[in-house]
């Protein structure tokens, strides 16, 4: 299938087989977004996710893991989500797991019969993105699910068998509340237990909407500096069992591991790379649509004055 747009997937999903079933994302409004805000959302006819599937088994393909795209795709319509996984199962029925992005509304739209059907037809992990642990945060930031309503997704779709991993962030909250961010995610996801946290350093870009944000003052980016600082705050604080992928593209600094059994090698990394990075106000942009960084113009880490 030619794929339109960037790839978009969990680090955890790099080995899965990606089958799109649309194009861009239907919620499409976080903030600091950029991955999808350059397409026109639309849903992919059935009959071409179909010659897809025809394809790969035609060449020999017998994937165990599949991974459905774009973003949010678990808020297709039930009725036609559900033709996709038992299509799936007619020509892959060794596949033992398909998995997507959701978010919290498009968990809790659905019955908990909807739920179970969907556990049975073999949906494993959902991929959340959480974000933040503050619920003026999620406002400002237009997540459309506030922590009372993650909770309640959380429970409801454990509830069906499926597996919950959190995509958050640090630099979320802005400067001068990483610490507090962080405390409030550590509570959160010790309480929900996920698989996986996969923790992305804020993205600064300049063609989403929270980039009028920062030029008016509503919004006060963190540097890299306290970034590192909040991850260091909440690792310290994560007592779930979870394997942690933290990244910072722009800084080219990646922590990860299995909490507990890894949580004080991850500490002394992070400690030794807030030591390196210089205690100043350093932001990373990224400028339209240019995933190879060296190739942005102006280069990849930039300092305010």
């Amino acid at each position: 299938m030619e794929y339109e747009g960037q790839i978009c997937r969990a680090p955890m999903e790099r080995a899965s087989f990606m089958l799109p079933i649309m194009v861009g994302c239907s919620y499409n409004r976080c903030k600091f977004c950029n991955l999808f805000r350059h397409l026109s959302y639309r849903e992919l006819p059935l009959a071409q996710i179909e010659e897809e599937l025809v394809r790969v088994k035609g060449v020999g393909g017998n994937p165990k893991r599949i991974f459905l795209g774009d973003g949010n795709a678990f808020a297709q319509k039930s009725a036609r989500l559900i033709q996709i996984l038992e299509m799936i199962q007619q020509y892959f029925p060794e596949c033992e797991e398909i998995n997507m992005d959701a978010t919290v509304t498009s968990i809790l739209k659905r019955s908990d019969e909807e739920l179970q059907k969907f556990g049975r037809l073999r949906v494993r992990h959902l991929y959340l993105g959480i974000e933040s642990g503050l619920d003026d945060v999620l406002a400002f930031m237009e997540k459309d699910h506030n922590q009372n309503q993650a909770y309640e997704a959380i429970r409801r779709l454990k509830q069906a068998g499926m597996i919950f991993d959190a995509h958050i962030m640090t630099g979320v909250a802005g400067k001068g509340r990483g610490m507090e961010n962080a405390g409030a995610l550590a509570e959160f996801l010790n309480q929900t237990q996920p698989s996986h946290v996969v923790n992305f350093s804020m993205f600064l870009h300049k063609e989403v909407p929270l980039y009028q944000n920062i030029l008016d003052g509503s919004f006060i980016p963190a540097s890299e500096r306290e970034n590192l600082e909040e991850e260091r705050y909440l690792l310290e604080r994560l007592d779930a069992k979870v394997l942690y992928d933290g990244f910072h593209d722009f800084i080219r600094f990646r922590v990860r591991g299995s909490l507990p059994r890894d949580k004080e090698k991850m500490l002394e990394r992070l400690e030794a790379e807030i030591c390196r990075t210089p205690n100043t106000d350093i932001y990373s942009y990224v400028q339209g649509q240019c995933p190879a960084l060296e190739k942005c113009e102006g280069g990849d880490i930039w300092k305010c004055d």
